[in-house]
């Protein structure tokens, strides 16, 4: 949040300058060297615009597939891999942006299963949209989706899925067999991390075998020492946008995440977990800008590999 808040006063404060420098030069009567200086910020002023252009019409449509392998014990060394395609957070709006492109390249890595880690549309008239998105998806590969905190706070009463053939998943797990392997596929519901919520995790995990391959879906990064504890095999987040408006070389300036820039987008592992955090589709919805900058659309396509 402090990186934000620096962020934002730097672009205020180099706007205010520039404007300050242009009016001066429009005042005077006599064309006159400027310094050094104002032609730094009037610089600066420009790339700005550059940025601000290229954040608002081409990064948000510039879908990227990121490709990572994991390893395990779980898929025995004569069994085929799994391919688990991975993407969050769409925020349909209610004309299409990139709803018909993620069908196709979603069915181009012909995957095995196909999850949606919440975050589903940003008002009611994205419904239609959203909804023939997913009813394209399920007829690819068995989906499964659970909500997130946008769904939670603005359509709880609301069936999303309905009619999609996706498989809504809360407190539940459902067993899959893959090219011989067994894969079990529970999720969570978006709620704030509580004792209860724990209590919900523990009680799903109960029900799969050690010795076969388990997948975690929640909305948040937010349960990762949870979700490790349980010795859960992958987890599959999305929430933070990658930032949404990130920087070279720092990364997101802000995730909403209460672990801040630890999960802030990618593939992490910890005890005998694997976490990866998509960046997300769409945008977020409400008051904020339909921007996004150095944190493109993502699809994430996880291979699980039997190990060597």
């Amino acid at each position: 949040m402090v990186a934000a808040i620096l962020f934002v006063g730097a672009v205020v404060t180099v706007y205010f300058l520039a404007t300050r420098i242009f009016v001066r030069l429009v005042q005077r009567r006599k064309i006159r060297p400027i310094s050094r200086i104002d032609v730094v910020i009037l610089g600066l002023a420009a790339v700005g615009l550059v940025c601000i252009g290229y954040s608002r019409f081409i990064e948000p449509y510039r879908l990227v597939t990121s490709h990572v392998e994991i390893q395990t014990p779980k898929v025995a060394p004569d069994k085929r891999p799994i391919r688990i395609v991975h993407f969050s957070d769409l925020h349909t709006e209610s004309s299409p942006r990139l709803e018909g492109r993620l069908v196709k390249a979603i069915a181009a890595e012909q995957p095995d299963v196909i999850v949606f880690t919440g975050d589903s549309i940003n008002s009611l008239k994205a419904l239609p949209v959203f909804r023939e998105c997913f009813a394209a998806l399920a007829k690819i590969a068995p989906t499964f989706v659970v909500r997130g905190n946008w769904d939670a706070h603005n359509w709880s009463g609301l069936n999303l899925f309905e009619g999609t053939g996706a498989k809504e998943l809360d407190g539940e797990t459902v067993r899959l067999e893959i090219g011989g392997t067994p894969v079990w596929i529970g999720g969570l519901a978006y709620d704030n991390p509580s004792a209860s919520q724990r209590s919900a995790l523990r009680t799903m995990v109960r029900r799969i075998p050690s010795s076969e391959f388990s997948v975690m879906l929640y909305h948040m990064p937010d349960l990762m020492p949870e979700v490790a504890a349980e010795h859960i095999d992958l987890y599959c987040a999305g929430h933070t946008h990658g930032g949404q408006v990130a920087l070279p070389f720092y990364g997101a300036l802000i995730t909403l995440s209460k672990f801040g820039k630890r999960y802030e987008g990618g593939l992490y592992h910890e005890r005998n977990t694997w976490l990866y955090v998509n960046r997300g589709i769409g945008m977020a919805g409400g008051f904020s800008p339909r921007v996004r900058f150095w944190a493109p659309p993502e699809l994430t396509v996880i291979d699980i590999q039997p190990s060597t």
